[in-house]
């Protein structure tokens, strides 16, 4: 069985074409600049890499670009559209309108648009990849598996917020999380790595990124995360405030003259660590001018593992102990001195890590930085959401 996995952003739509049989990726690529000058797709497959610069005014263009390239007579891997048995599409914000994985039908689109303003930077562009692919593959099953699927298993006390019980009801207010595809696999990879069942253990997973999220996995079950109604909420990141007092908000903004809307613009997209440092949002940059003594892009540094450290710890606390910590994501996967920062000084839990094993080159394995003498495993593990949405189409279907 082959699945396409489609992940359409506001102006880019990446995709995988994944043998079932196998979980091996068959092609892969991405359309850049959707709607821009300067568009162009990147297809990677058969060993080789396919760039092709073209307008996409729209996803409807990019789709079709997609599956053009895809079956290519030189860097094609399939004959025709008829050999994609289905698509799966990943959706950033469910609401409580679809807790587990949907089909796409003319029904779950009604809903999709009627919960769009949940992910407004996300929603509104996975709607327009959804309805893309149905125009060019319409007898095609297809499936929506959402990132937030994965915390519907946390308990109400976990999930509410303390606001007016009325307005839950009505709106759905509450605690949803993301990265659910991300943390679902590297927990379950960290349960197969340590020989033992999911229900067995208690991990902490932490999705560091651009976007970073941390999540408390209970018996293969999440039980809490960090972000919130939307992705800005938790420990700050590349552009986003994370955690910040809503008093403080409204007070900035009365000061600069800035309404709800620009608010919530300049939380998402500059402030973080790029706000804090001056310097960059990319952790590279950061690490960079830290060691050539720039004090605030250190700040910046020392406040996120500040922050991850603190949800690690109350985690541990929500779950009764730990087993296992897993790095995971860009930052997560790369970046030795966060880890490094953020497993400091947590003798109370019985951790420490390797430094010798903490500082070696990403190969793109799961890599065990243990220390010797640690109650806690601590585990570099590449996520694959890719994967998780292929199987969970296929799940489905």
């Amino acid at each position: 069985m082959k699945v396409l996995v489609i992940n359409s952003g506001s102006s880019s739509l990446k995709y995988q074409l994944i043998d079932m049989e196998t979980e091996s990726v068959i092609a892969k690529g991405n359309c850049e600049r959707i709607g821009i000058d300067g568009s162009k797709l990147t297809h990677k497959a058969k060993g080789m890499e396919v760039v092709v610069e073209q307008d996409m005014p729209n996803h409807n263009v990019a789709v079709g670009l997609v599956l053009k390239a895809l079956t290519d007579k030189k860097s094609g891997v399939i004959d025709s559209m008829q050999d994609i048995d289905a698509v799966g599409h990943r959706v950033v914000a469910s609401g409580e309108a679809f807790k587990k994985p949907t089909l796409v039908t003319d029904e779950a689109m009604v809903l999709m648009e009627e919960i769009k303003d949940l992910a407004p930077l996300h929603n509104p562009a996975a709607i327009v990849g959804v309805n893309a692919c149905r125009d060019a593959m319409p007898n095609t099953p297809m499936v929506l598996v959402f990132d937030t699927g994965f915390h519907f298993t946390m308990p109400k006390h976990a999930y509410m917020y303390a606001i007016d019980y009325k307005h839950y009801d009505q709106y759905k207010i509450r605690r949803y999380g993301a990265h659910g595809t991300s943390h679902k696999f590297v927990s379950q990879e960290a349960a197969k790595y340590l020989g033992k069942k999911p229900e067995e253990l208690k991990i902490v997973t932490c999705h560091l990124g651009n976007g970073s999220s941390i999540t408390a996995v209970d018996g293969g079950k999440c039980v809490d995360t960090s972000m919130g109604f939307t992705p800005l909420a938790g420990v700050p990141m590349g552009t986003r405030s994370g955690d910040i007092d809503y008093a403080a908000a409204e007070y900035l903004a009365k000061k600069e003259g800035m309404d709800v809307s620009e608010m919530l613009t300049y939380l998402n997209k500059k402030c973080g660590m790029a706000g804090i440092s001056g310097v960059s949002s990319d952790f590279r940059d950061l690490t960079a001018a830290a060691d050539q003594g720039n004090d605030r892009a250190q700040l910046a540094l020392d406040m996120f593992a500040y922050s991850c450290k603190k949800y690690v710890g109350a985690y541990a606390a929500a779950m009764n102990g730990v087993d296992c910590i897993v790095f995971t994501a860009g930052v997560g996967e790369n970046t030795q001195c966060v880890r490094s920062a953020i497993c400091e000084n947590m003798q109370y839990l019985g951790l420490e890590i390797d430094e010798e094993k903490n500082a070696e080159k990403n190969n793109g394995q799961i890599r065990d930085i243990t220390g010797k003498n640690s109650k806690v495993k601590v585990l570099i593990i590449p996520t694959n959401e890719e994967l998780v949405i292929a199987r969970e189409t296929v799940e489905l279907l």
